[in-house]
Protein backbone atom coordinates (compact mmCIF):
# COMPACT_ATOMS: atom_id res chain seq x y z
CA UNK A 1 0.00 0.00 0.00
CA UNK A 2 1.12 3.60 -0.64
CA UNK A 3 2.43 5.56 2.27
CA UNK A 4 0.06 8.85 2.19
CA UNK A 5 -0.02 11.51 4.16
CA UNK A 6 -1.69 14.02 2.44
CA UNK A 7 -4.07 16.33 4.05
CA UNK A 8 -7.25 17.75 2.72
CA UNK A 9 -9.19 20.92 4.19
CA UNK A 10 -12.71 22.21 2.59
CA UNK A 11 -12.16 20.74 -0.84
CA UNK A 12 -14.90 19.63 -3.10
CA UNK A 13 -14.72 15.97 -4.79
CA UNK A 14 -17.35 15.55 -7.03
CA UNK A 15 -17.96 12.40 -9.55
CA UNK A 16 -14.59 10.92 -8.81
CA UNK A 17 -13.73 7.13 -9.69
CA UNK A 18 -11.82 6.12 -7.10
CA UNK A 19 -12.27 2.50 -8.06
CA UNK A 20 -9.78 -0.12 -5.55
CA UNK A 21 -7.47 2.96 -4.48
CA UNK A 22 -5.86 2.66 -1.41
CA UNK A 23 -5.17 4.85 0.96
CA UNK A 24 -3.21 5.36 4.21
CA UNK A 25 -2.82 7.77 7.02
CA UNK A 26 -4.75 10.59 4.60
CA UNK A 27 -6.78 13.27 6.57
CA UNK A 28 -10.00 15.00 5.12
CA UNK A 29 -11.80 17.57 7.23
CA UNK A 30 -14.85 19.74 6.42
CA UNK A 31 -14.73 18.26 2.81
CA UNK A 32 -17.70 17.54 0.72
CA UNK A 33 -18.19 14.16 -1.48
CA UNK A 34 -20.54 14.02 -4.29
CA UNK A 35 -21.46 11.18 -6.28
CA UNK A 36 -17.86 9.49 -5.39
CA UNK A 37 -17.02 5.98 -5.84
CA UNK A 38 -14.90 4.34 -3.69
CA UNK A 39 -16.14 0.64 -4.70
CA UNK A 40 -13.42 -2.19 -3.59
CA UNK A 41 -11.61 1.02 -1.62
CA UNK A 42 -8.84 -0.29 0.79
CA UNK A 43 -8.21 2.49 3.49
CA UNK A 44 -6.01 2.31 6.28
CA UNK A 45 -5.97 4.35 9.18
CA UNK A 46 -7.57 7.14 6.61
CA UNK A 47 -9.37 10.48 9.18
CA UNK A 48 -12.34 12.24 7.79
CA UNK A 49 -13.60 15.11 9.79
CA UNK A 50 -17.50 16.55 9.74
CA UNK A 51 -17.39 15.63 6.18
CA UNK A 52 -19.96 15.30 3.99
CA UNK A 53 -20.75 12.13 1.27
CA UNK A 54 -23.90 13.10 -0.82
CA UNK A 55 -24.53 9.54 -2.78
CA UNK A 56 -21.26 7.97 -3.76
CA UNK A 57 -20.38 4.34 -3.18
CA UNK A 58 -18.06 2.25 -0.45
CA UNK A 59 -19.77 -1.06 -2.32
CA UNK A 60 -17.27 -4.18 -1.30
CA UNK A 61 -14.47 -1.43 0.26
CA UNK A 62 -12.18 -2.94 3.09
CA UNK A 63 -11.63 0.26 6.03
CA UNK A 64 -9.25 -0.69 8.31
CA UNK A 65 -8.93 1.56 11.27
CA UNK A 66 -11.04 4.60 9.69
CA UNK A 67 -12.35 7.39 11.66
CA UNK A 68 -15.45 9.09 10.37
CA UNK A 69 -16.07 11.62 12.75
CA UNK A 70 -19.00 14.03 12.70
CA UNK A 71 -19.68 13.17 9.14
CA UNK A 72 -23.16 13.42 7.69
CA UNK A 73 -24.25 10.28 4.87
CA UNK A 74 -26.85 10.83 2.30
CA UNK A 75 -27.70 8.22 0.16
CA UNK A 76 -24.63 6.54 0.52
CA UNK A 77 -24.47 2.29 -0.48
CA UNK A 78 -21.60 0.71 1.84
CA UNK A 79 -23.32 -2.56 0.21
CA UNK A 80 -20.52 -5.63 1.00
CA UNK A 81 -18.17 -3.45 2.88
CA UNK A 82 -16.15 -4.04 5.26
CA UNK A 83 -15.34 -1.98 8.69
CA UNK A 84 -12.79 -2.96 10.83
CA UNK A 85 -12.54 -0.95 14.44
CA UNK A 86 -13.71 2.01 12.56
CA UNK A 87 -14.89 5.45 14.74
CA UNK A 88 -17.83 6.97 13.58
CA UNK A 89 -18.72 9.37 16.86
CA UNK A 90 -21.77 11.64 15.77
CA UNK A 91 -21.76 11.04 12.26
CA UNK A 92 -25.32 10.40 10.87
CA UNK A 93 -26.75 7.80 8.03
CA UNK A 94 -29.61 9.25 6.14
CA UNK A 95 -31.35 6.95 3.42
CA UNK A 96 -27.74 4.75 2.95
CA UNK A 97 -27.69 1.20 2.12
CA UNK A 98 -26.06 -0.60 5.36
CA UNK A 99 -26.34 -3.92 4.80
CA UNK A 100 -24.73 -6.48 3.88
CA UNK A 101 -22.01 -5.60 6.00
CA UNK A 102 -19.25 -6.65 8.24
CA UNK A 103 -18.76 -5.08 11.35
CA UNK A 104 -15.34 -5.90 13.44
CA UNK A 105 -15.87 -3.60 16.60
CA UNK A 106 -15.38 -0.26 16.80
CA UNK A 107 -16.39 2.87 18.34
CA UNK A 108 -20.11 4.38 17.29
CA UNK A 109 -20.71 6.94 19.91
CA UNK A 110 -23.37 8.84 19.50
CA UNK A 111 -23.98 7.98 16.06
CA UNK A 112 -27.70 8.54 13.91
CA UNK A 113 -29.40 5.77 11.84
CA UNK A 114 -32.29 6.69 12.35
CA UNK A 115 -34.50 4.50 10.24
CA UNK A 116 -31.53 2.26 8.88
CA UNK A 117 -32.15 -0.70 8.01
CA UNK A 118 -29.31 -3.10 9.60
CA UNK A 119 -31.75 -6.08 9.60
CA UNK A 120 -29.42 -9.67 10.18
CA UNK A 121 -26.36 -7.49 10.64
CA UNK A 122 -23.22 -8.90 13.26
CA UNK A 123 -22.34 -6.11 15.46
CA UNK A 124 -20.76 -7.56 18.32
CA UNK A 125 -18.75 -5.79 21.31
CA UNK A 126 -19.69 -2.64 19.11
CA UNK A 127 -19.68 0.98 20.91
CA UNK A 128 -23.09 2.33 20.42
CA UNK A 129 -23.62 4.43 23.66
CA UNK A 130 -25.70 7.49 22.69
CA UNK A 131 -26.65 6.25 19.59
CA UNK A 132 -30.07 7.29 17.79
CA UNK A 133 -32.02 3.70 16.60
CA UNK A 134 -34.97 5.44 16.33
CA UNK A 135 -37.30 3.55 13.92
CA UNK A 136 -33.94 0.90 12.85
CA UNK A 137 -35.00 -2.16 12.09
CA UNK A 138 -32.34 -4.50 14.19
CA UNK A 139 -34.38 -7.68 13.47
CA UNK A 140 -32.40 -10.81 14.10
CA UNK A 141 -29.30 -9.05 14.45
CA UNK A 142 -26.71 -9.46 16.77
CA UNK A 143 -25.52 -6.96 19.42
CA UNK A 144 -24.08 -9.49 21.83
CA UNK A 145 -21.66 -7.70 23.99
CA UNK A 146 -22.27 -4.05 22.86
CA UNK A 147 -22.72 -0.99 24.58
CA UNK A 148 -26.10 0.69 24.27
CA UNK A 149 -25.82 2.80 27.42
CA UNK A 150 -28.09 5.56 27.38
CA UNK A 151 -29.23 4.47 23.17
CA UNK A 152 -32.36 6.02 22.12
CA UNK A 153 -34.41 3.06 20.82
CA UNK A 154 -37.89 4.19 20.54
CA UNK A 155 -39.47 2.29 17.80
CA UNK A 156 -36.57 0.08 16.77
CA UNK A 157 -37.27 -3.52 15.72
CA UNK A 158 -35.01 -6.10 17.77
CA UNK A 159 -37.54 -8.74 17.54
CA UNK A 160 -35.21 -12.20 17.19
CA UNK A 161 -32.13 -9.87 18.03
CA UNK A 162 -29.43 -10.98 19.86
CA UNK A 163 -28.61 -8.46 23.10
CA UNK A 164 -27.08 -10.99 25.48
CA UNK A 165 -23.73 -9.44 27.71
CA UNK A 166 -24.75 -5.67 26.24
CA UNK A 167 -24.37 -2.65 27.98
CA UNK A 168 -28.42 -1.39 28.95
CA UNK A 169 -27.68 1.61 31.21
CA UNK A 170 -30.41 3.86 30.90
CA UNK A 171 -31.91 2.58 27.68
CA UNK A 172 -35.60 2.13 27.73
CA UNK A 173 -36.37 -1.31 26.11
CA UNK A 174 -40.12 -0.73 26.78
CA UNK A 175 -39.94 1.47 23.49
CA UNK A 176 -38.42 -1.19 21.22
CA UNK A 177 -40.11 -3.78 19.41
CA UNK A 178 -38.68 -7.24 21.68
CA UNK A 179 -40.73 -10.43 19.90
CA UNK A 180 -38.21 -13.21 20.61
CA UNK A 181 -35.50 -10.66 21.55
CA UNK A 182 -32.54 -12.71 23.49
CA UNK A 183 -31.48 -10.92 26.93
CA UNK A 184 -29.77 -12.46 29.41
CA UNK A 185 -30.20 -11.77 33.53
CA UNK A 186 -29.35 -8.46 33.81
CA UNK A 187 -31.67 -7.41 30.89
CA UNK A 188 -34.46 -9.51 31.53
CA UNK A 189 -34.03 -7.94 35.14
CA UNK A 190 -33.73 -4.48 33.74
CA UNK A 191 -37.49 -4.73 31.44
CA UNK A 192 -38.96 -6.68 34.31
CA UNK A 193 -38.24 -3.46 36.42
CA UNK A 194 -39.48 -0.99 33.93
CA UNK A 195 -42.55 -2.82 33.89
CA UNK A 196 -42.99 -2.41 37.55
CA UNK A 197 -41.47 -5.92 38.73
CA UNK A 198 -39.12 -6.04 42.00
CA UNK A 199 -36.83 -8.30 41.86
CA UNK A 200 -34.62 -9.71 44.50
Amino acid sequence: MRQVTETFEGERFRDEDWYGEEWGARTYTECRFSDVDLTEARLEGTTFLSCVFDGGRFNASVLNGVALVGCTFNRTSFFGATLNGCKLDGSAFVDCTLRPLTVSGGRWLGVSLQGAKLRELVLDGVVLAEADLTDADLTKSSLRGCDLSRALLRGARLEEADLRETRLDGVDLELARLRGTRLDVAGAMLLAERHGAIVG
